[in-house]
């Protein structure tokens, strides 16, 4: 019986050993681009002082590799000199830097948060990140109005009023607004609806709201109903629901049964508000709760996000980059990330020491304009809840892990059936929508095996092609996406590989279409000579377009091959190509809206909306300022001689 060779990647005892032997060898046949790096660094070293700041490490591109912080950046950025006591990681982070920035700062806690932001900004492949950036849901209760508005809200907080979360999720900030306009009947109508009513809208007839649009409660009736508010939002729900109760009583104790049935669906839905929280989390106050769980190289952090003692839901993150670096270390990466764009509450309970602790509850206290404590909840309520956050976060690594896995298997199927040389890491699947060649546009999806990249979409507006003409418009999209790129030698590793699409060779491109489609890419790819370097497949419906799971797989060299209708392979590809197909649809459809709400005057330079409104306002239509004269022009309001003389000259240029 034939035995794996130690040390070779078929036995699994030598695997690890084998792994580190490669990276070595990598490293030793790096040494030059080492040597450069180590160069680049000292020469930033000498400049430095020993004060707190920031330090990006840079490639030939420009493009950031890495973000840190340092108490000392002369002493912290002179480490990345001493190569042999650095990783592996680090050691090639340093053979691709030929350059520094520096950022020096007044302490070590503004580094700390300034590290964070730049982090979030340029997403360097070396630093730890959040793969989800999307920020989180809040309820905003406005202080803008006389008769405030709740309403959920994403993004900068600039609106004045009251805001509550983080939520996990859309979903449940959705359902707690929906139970919130049940409790306490506040409108959340825009100021220009509620400025127009003359009659009670459908959320009234629906007992959602207490129609102050139309006087149906006056401002200290609708007053005391957004104090409530915010006394539940605060955590003082049982007062809030105490009162209900009395109100209530009161009210069938004078036989007004009609107040006592609106009291007592509003009581219904504080009770759904607290029976729809997963975790008891009474006692707690304003806390979120951290639990790290790590396994087969991957780690998975799960938050709880509790304020006024009621759970707002929780959510798991697998930051990516993680390998080498300490369970602590992560964590306190993931902590500072995610504070980034979330004000962080006045306790954070963790399973564990963080890596600088105090330093990071002190920047964090910076960022809040109030004292943040961290610590670890060694009994009681507190304990429970991360017990339970614990739980949460190795069910969910296990969950991420079985799906890894399945999606690896599926990735491995799909290289052997589409005849790929390795498994695809980075596939772009291409489409084109429009209507009758009307406002046509090109698409882009790039999926990866942790799904799909949406940060890497784009869109293509045609600059050549007719657009009714399917495989000019594919040919135009397939030059523009690699021209720059068919410059580059994909053999070279040492070649600039930054983070735009123009500098990422793809592994397989699923072009959605037939011969026809296929036909035009690899012409494409014939004429800048890089046929042979990306595959090519096209996916298109069978004989019968109007029957999933008939879809034929055309080959550049003519061959067809089909999938049977129930393959999870199939499913997958129908995943892929159904994607695109959203995006372009999507894309196309914004195109069409901001084209019905454009005016041919949009065209003429330095004409701005008010500009426009009065033109409008005084001639009637476009076409008729087009016809006036250069005397007519200068007669309208807010239009001076150098303008008028402008307007006329772009319609009656060239005579």
């Amino acid at each position: 019986m034939s035995r794996s060779k130690a040390g070779s990647p078929n036995d699994p005892r030598g695997k690890e050993r084998f792994h580190e032997e490669r990276a070595t060898k990598t490293v030793a046949s790096a040494q030059p681009d080492l040597e450069t790096g180590i160069k680049a660094i000292r020469d930033t070293v000498k400049t430095l002082k020993p004060r707190p700041g920031v330090y990006r490490m840079l490639d030939t591109r420009g493009d950031v590799l890495y973000v840190g912080k340092a108490r000392s950046l002369k002493a912290r950025v002179a480490n990345y000199t001493q190569v042999k006591n650095l990783s592996i990681r680090l050691q090639r982070m340093i053979s691709q830097t030929r350059a520094m920035e520096i950022v020096v700062t007044n302490s070590e806690a503004e580094a700390l948060l300034l590290e964070a932001q730049l982090i979030k900004r340029y997403r360097p492949p070396f630093n730890v990140l959040l793969r989800d950036d999307k920020s989180f849901p809040f309820i905003l209760l406005r202080a803008d109005h006389a008769f405030p508005r709740i309403q959920k809200h994403r993004g900068a907080r600039r609106a004045k009023g009251n805001y509550y979360g983080p939520f996990a999720s859309a979903g449940s900030v959705n359902k707690t607004l929906n139970a919130l306009q049940k409790l306490f009947l506040l409108r959340s109508c825009t100021d220009s609806f509620f400025n127009n009513r003359d009659r009670p809208c459908l959320l009234y007839q629906i007992k959602r709201c207490s129609a102050p649009c139309v006087g149906r409660i006056d401002e200290a009736g609708y007053e005391s109903l957004v104090q409530e508010a915010k006394d539940f939002l605060s955590g003082k729900s049982g007062a809030v629901q105490s009162n209900i109760e009395k109100q209530m009583a009161k009210a069938a104790e004078n036989l007004d049964f009609e107040t006592a049935a609106i009291l007592r669906d509003r009581l219904r839905a504080a009770t759904f508000i607290q029976g729809s929280q997963a975790i008891n989390a009474s006692g707690v106050g304003d806390a979120d709760v951290f639990a790290l769980a790590a396994k087969g190289g991957q780690i998975g952090v799960q938050a709880f996000f509790i304020r006024g003692g009621q759970n707002w839901g929780h959510k798991a993150f697998f930051p990516k980059n993680t390998a080498d670096l300490a369970e602590e270390e992560v964590l306190s990466d993931v902590l500072l990330q995610f504070y980034e764009e979330v004000p962080p509450p006045k306790t954070i309970l963790t399973d564990r020491e963080l890596a600088e602790q105090e330093l990071i509850a002190e920047a964090l206290a910076e960022k809040a304009g109030h004292a943040v404590v961290i610590s670890i909840p060694q009994r009681g309520d507190r304990r429970k809840l991360m017990q339970q956050a614990q739980r949460n976060a190795t069910e969910a690594l296990e969950r991420r892990l079985a799906e890894s896995g399945t999606k690896a298997q599926r990735l491995r199927e799909l290289a052997e059936f589409l005849e790929l040389e390795e498994v695809p890491q980075r596939i772009e699947i291409y489409d084109n929508s429009h209507i009758q060649g009307d406002k046509a546009l090109g698409a882009m999806v790039v999926a990866s095996p942790e799904g799909f990249e949406k940060g890497q979409y784009r869109k293509f507006n045609f600059r050549t092609a007719q657009t009714n003409d399917d495989f000019a418009m594919m040919r135009e999209v397939m030059g523009r996406r690699f021209r720059k790129l068919a410059e580059t030698d994909r053999s070279d590793e040492s070649a600039p590989n930054g983070k735009g699409h123009e500098a990422i060779w793809p592994d397989l491109l699923l072009i959605d279409g037939g011969k026809g489609q296929v036909s035009s890419v690899m012409g494409v790819l014939e004429d800048l000579g890089i046929a042979d370097e990306v595959p090519v497949v096209g996916i298109a419906k069978g004989p019968h377009h109007g029957r999933e799971g008939r879809e034929v797989f055309h080959f550049p060299d003519g061959r067809e091959k089909t999938l049977p209708v129930n393959s999870q392979l199939l499913f997958y590809l129908q995943t892929l190509r159904d994607e695109v197909h959203r995006y372009a649809i999507g894309a196309h459809r914004a195109k069409r809206s901001r084209a019905i709400t454009a005016s041919p005057l949009d065209e003429i330079p330095g004409i701005g909306p008010s500009r426009k409104r009065a033109l409008l306002l005084h001639f009637g239509t476009a076409g008729k300022v087009r016809a006036a004269s250069l005397q007519d022009l200068q007669r309208a309001p807010g239009i001076s001689a150098g303008v008028a003389q402008q307007i006329y000259d772009f319609y009656h240029a060239g005579g």
